[in-house]
C-alpha cells in the first residue's frame, strides 16, 4: 500500500512539475513553438519542392518561406486596403444617417408635449430647494464622472499607441527570430524528428504518435469547424441584408462574419447599434428585420457551432459545449477555445492509453495490456 502511495505522489509531483515548467518556459520560447507550427505546416510544401522539383532542401525553405511571408503580406495588404475603402465608403454614408439623427432630434425638441413637460420640470426646479441642491449636486457629480472618464480613456489611448510604438523593434526582433528559426527548423526537419525519437524511450513513442495524430486531427478539424460557422454567419447576413434591400450588403456581411470570431459578442458589436439606430431614425422596418436577422443568427450559432465543432474535431456534442462553456467561466473569451483543445488532449490521452498505463503503474508497479 505504501508503494502505491509513494508511486501516485511520484507521478503528481511529475505532473505538477511538467505544468510548472510550461508555464514559465512558454513565455521564453513561444517564438520557436510558432516557428515550429509554421515550420510543420510548410512541410508538406517543402517536401514537394525537394523531390518533385529536385531542390536542395535549404532552398526548397527559402523559396517556402519567401511564398509564405509574400502570401501572408499580401493577404494583409489586401484587406486593410479593402477595409479603409470601405470604412470611407461608409462613413460617407454615415453623414447622412448623422444629419437624418439630427434632425429627428431638432424635430423632438420642437414638441409641444416635451416642451409643456420641460416648463413643468422646471418649475418644480424653480420652487423647490430641496431639489435644486439634489439635481446641482447629482449634475455635479455626472459631470465630473465623464470628465474623469474621458481623461481616463484619452490617458489609456496614449498609452496604447506609445506602448506599440515602443514594441515595434522587439516585434520586428521576434519576426527574425521566428523565420531564422523556421529555416532551420524546416531544414533539418528529418534530423530533429530522428532526434526526438532516439531521444524517447521506445514505449513512450507510440503513445506519443497516437496523440499526435489526434491533436493533428482536432487542430484541422478546429480551423475547418471556425471556417464552417464564420461562412454561415456571413451568408445569412448577407442574405438577410440583401432581402432588407441594404447598401454593401456583401461587405458588411463579410466584416460581421469576421467579427463572428469573437464568440458570443462578435456579430452583436456591429448588429445592437446598428438595430438601436434604425428605431431611433424612424425606421421601424429595418429595425425589426434586423432584429429578426441577428435572432437567427444567434439561435443558428448555439445550435450549429457545438455540433460543427464536434464532428470536426471528433466529440460530442454535449462535451464539447460543457468544455466551451467551463473555458468561457474560467478563461473569458480564450477559453472557448482552450476548453475544446483541453478535451481534444484528454480524449487523446485516453485513447492513446496513457491513463492506464499510469493507473497500472501506480497500482501494479508496471505497464500491463
Amino acid at each position: 500500500m505504501i508503494k502505491k502511495i509513494l508511486r501516485g505522489c511520484w507521478v503528481l509531483l511529475i505532473c505538477l512539475i511538467i505544468i510548472y515548467a510550461l508555464y514559465w518556459i512558454t513565455p521564453l520560447i513561444y517564438p520557436f513553438i510558432l516557428a515550429w507550427l509554421i515550420a510543420y505546416f510548410l512541410n508538406p510544401i517543402v517536401n514537394l519542392l525537394q523531390h518533385g522539383a529536385r531542390m536542395p532542401r535549404w532552398l526548397a525553405v527559402t523559396l517556402s518561406i519567401f511564398v509564405f511571408v509574400g502570401a501572408m503580406l499580401t493577404v494583409v495588404s489586401a484587406v486593410i486596403t479593402r477595409i479603409i475603402i470601405e470604412i470611407f465608403n461608409l462613413s460617407q454614408t454615415l453623414e447622412g444617417s448623422i444629419h437624418d439623427l439630427k434632425n429627428m432630434l431638432m424635430n423632438l425638441l420642437g414638441n409641444e408635449n416635451l416642451n409643456r413637460f420641460v416648463t413643468q420640470i422646471s418649475s418644480l426646479y424653480q420652487n423647490n430647494r430641496n431639489v435644486q441642491d439634489t439635481i446641482n449636486n447629482n449634475m455635479n457629480h455626472t459631470a465630473q464622472t465623464i470628465t474623469d472618464a474621458l481623461s481616463n480613456f484619452i490617458s489609456m489611448l496614449l498609452n496604447s499607441v506609445l506602448i506599440i510604438l515602443s514594441s515595434l523593434p522587439n516585434i520586428a526582433t521576434i519576426l527574425i527570430v521566428v523565420l531564422l528559426a523556421v529555416f532551420f527548423i524546416s531544414k533539418d526537419w528529418v534530423e530533429l524528428i530522428q532526434w526526438v525519437k532516439q531521444w524517447l524511450p521506445v514505449h513512450v513513442q507510440q503513445p506519443i504518435s497516437l496523440i499526435w495524430v489526434d491533436l493533428q486531427k482536432a487542430l484541422f478539424g478546429y480551423l475547418r469547424a471556425q471556417f464552417i460557422v464564420i461562412s454561415l454567419t456571413a451568408v445569412l447576413v448577407i442574405i438577410g441584408l440583401l432581402i432588407l434591400d441594404v447598401e454593401y450588403a456583401i461587405t458588411i456581411g463579410l466584416l460581421i462574419g469576421i467579427l463572428d470570431l469573437l464568440p458570443y459578442m462578435g456579430v452583436g458589436i456591429a448588429m445592437v447599434p446598428w438595430i438601436a439606430y434604425s428605431f431611433m431614425s424612424g425606421d421601424q422596418a429595418q429595425g425589426i428585420g434586423l432584429s429578426i436577422l441577428y435572432g437567427i443568427i444567434l439561435i443558428a450559432r448555439q445550435i450549429i457551432e457545438p455540433k460543427v465543432l464536434a464532428t470536426s474535431v471528433g466529440l460530442q456534442p454535449l462535451p464539447t459545449l460543457i468544455a466551451m462553456f467551463v473555458g468561457l467561466q474560467l478563461f473569458g473569451i480564450l477559453g472557448m477555445i482552450i476548453g475544446p483543445a483541453t478535451l481534444v488532449l484528454a480524449s487523446a490521452i485516453q485513447r492513446a492509453n496513457v491513463l492506464r498505463d499510469v493507473w497500472n503503474y501506480i497500482f501494479r508497479g508496471g505497464r500491463h495490456t
